[in-house]
């Protein structure tokens, strides 16, 4: 990643993830409310072994009980595009095999469910299900919040790993720019502001696995967690913060730190 010229701080783009541990959409701005993620992120998942997620009383499972990229990687062969107000999800895979299926209809969650045990026979514990409920998120964490990256951080990490590392390792919302490498280490239970919106960082985000695939090669090729563990004593890259007061946020926005 090459190394900016001093800049103010501010966002340098905005993603979400539609289906969770599939492929991530950027988008130029987003509506952010309080206690609640980006809309639309993680709002499907393909539910791996067993039919546990109630959608009409929905609740925190974690990721392992999902397909996801900590153990899939070959998930990040899929290329998707997901309309989210008609919850119409385009897919297609390297073989050009694609699929587009409304997830709202049983017919079209049930095309996905084929598409995928069919792709990744050896991954799936019978037949994957398609899962979704209103206003649920399928987070890796049980509170909503968004999850940031502060690009200088990853440049220092590249710097001293002699690696390159995509950005979108890390599959985040929120890539910040123009601030020193690892400040938001000391951002905890303080408050950040993003053009209009205030936010409240809450958790530093411990890597899994799921950062040593490629997002382009959908290669397991380098060891993340263990680049930080051997090179700084820990796996923390990027921070979690819960919204504060709504407001829709864009791409460019200055960034205020705490302090």
């Amino acid at each position: 990643m090459p190394e900016p010229q001093h800049i103010a701080p501010h966002l340098h783009a905005l993603y979400r993830y539609p289906i969770k541990g599939l492929s991530p959409e950027r988008l130029n701005e987003a509506l952010l409310s309080p206690g609640d993620v980006i809309a639309g992120d993680r709002a499907y998942a393909l539910e791996n072994g067993g039919a546990d997620f109630d959608p009409v009383s929905p609740r925190y499972f974690p990721k392992t009980k999902f397909l996801m990229l900590m153990k899939h990687e070959r998930l990040a062969r899929l290329h998707t595009e997901f309309d989210s107000p008609a919850h119409i999800l385009k897919v297609s895979a390297p073989n050009g095999i694609s699929l587009e299926a409304n997830l709202s209809l049983p017919e079209g969650r049930a095309a996905l469910e084929t598409f995928i045990q069919e792709f990744m026979p050896q991954s799936v514990r019978g037949r994957p299900r398609v899962v979704f409920a209103q206003g649920h998120s399928f987070s890796d964490v049980a509170m909503k919040c968004v999850s940031i990256i502060n690009l200088a951080s990853l440049r220092e990490l590249e710097r001293r790993a002699k690696q390159t590392l995509h950005p979108l390792r890390f599959r985040a919302n929120l890539y910040l720019e123009g601030l020193e490498p690892w400040a938001e280490m000391d951002w905890l239970d303080q408050n950040l502001k993003i053009g209009p919106v205030t936010l409240q960082i809450v958790k530093t985000t411990v890597r899994c696995p799921a950062t040593q695939v490629d997002p382009e090669t959908a290669e397991r090729n380098i060891d993340v967690p263990r680049l930080l563990r051997e090179l700084y004593g820990h796996q923390i890259l990027g921070v979690y913060a819960r919204v504060v007061s709504r407001g829709t946020i864009a791409q460019g926005d200055a960034v205020l730190p705490p302090g």
